[in-house]
C-alpha cells in the first residue's frame, strides 16, 4: 500500500511539474535563419496551440501561423511558432505576433556573421506531435554563452510553493484539532462497546 501511495504521489508530482515546464517562460540563445508564414491544420495536437479564436473567427479549424526558424550554437535547429496567446492560457497577453515577426526577420543572420538572439518562449517542441514552443519575446544579445537568471520562473514557483506550504499547514492543524479527536472518540465508543459485549457474554456464560 506504501508504494502505492508513493506512486500516486509521484504521478502527480511529475504533472505539476510538466505543467511549469510548458508553461513558465524559458530563454534559448539562438541564431535565426529564417521567418515564414504557413497554414496549420489543427488535429490531435490542437492543445498545443494558441486558442485557435484568437484573432479569428469562432470555430476556426486552420489558420496561417507565423514561424520562426533558427540554429543553436551546437548546430542542432529549433523552431518556434509565433502566435498571440490574447486572453487566454497561459496568461501571456501576447498581443504583437505581427510586430515580433518583423523583429525577429530583422535579427536574420549567417553562420559567417552570426548575430545571437535570446528567446523568451513557452512549451515544448515535438517533432512526432509537430508541437512547436510559442516565442513571446526577442533580444539580441552579444554571444551564445550569454546566461539570464529566470527571475520571474524563481517568483512564481516561491509563491506556489508558499501556497502549498500554508494549505498543508492549515490542513495539518485542522486534522489536528477535528479530525484526529473525533476518530479517537469513534476508537474509544467502539472499544467500549466491545468491551460491554464481552462482559455481557462473559455473564450470560
Amino acid at each position: 500500500m506504501r508504494y502505492v501511495k508513493w506512486a500516486f504521489w509521484g504521478i502527480i508530482a511529475a504533472v505539476v511539474a510538466a505543467f511549469f515546464h510548458y508553461t513558465l517562460p524559458q530563454q534559448d540563445i539562438v541564431r535565426i535563419t529564417d521567418t515564414f508564414e504557413k497554414r496549420v491544420d489543427y488535429g490531435s495536437n490542437s492543445i498545443f496551440w494558441a486558442d485557435a479564436n484568437t484573432g479569428n473567427a469562432t470555430g476556426t479549424t486552420n489558420r496561417d501561423v507565423f514561424f520562426i526558424q533558427s540554429i543553436r550554437e551546437n548546430g542542432k535547429p529549433m523552431v518556434y511558432r509565433n502566435e498571440d496567446t490574447g486572453w487566454g492560457w497561459p496568461p501571456y497577453f501576447k498581443f504583437d505576433t505581427n510586430n515580433l515577426q518583423a523583429r525577429a526577420s530583422d535579427l536574420k543572420s549567417t553562420s559567417a556573421n552570426p548575430q545571437w538572439v535570446q528567446v523568451t518562449h513557452y512549451g515544448w517542441r515535438n517533432e512526432f506531435l509537430s508541437t512547436f514552443p510559442n516565442a513571446v519575446g526577442l533580444k539580441g544579445v552579444s554571444g551564445p554563452d550569454v546566461t539570464s537568471i529566470p527571475w520571474l520562473n524563481i517568483i512564481i514557483l516561491a509563491l506556489v510553493f508558499a501556497l502549498f506550504w500554508a494549505i498543508r499547514v492549515r490542513w495539518l492543524r485542522f486534522r489536528r484539532r477535528r479530525i484526529d479527536p473525533m476518530l479517537e472518540n469513534v476508537e474509544d465508543s467502539y472499544d467500549r462497546s466491545r468491551f460491554a459485549r464481552w462482559r455481557e457474554e462473559r455473564r450470560a456464560k
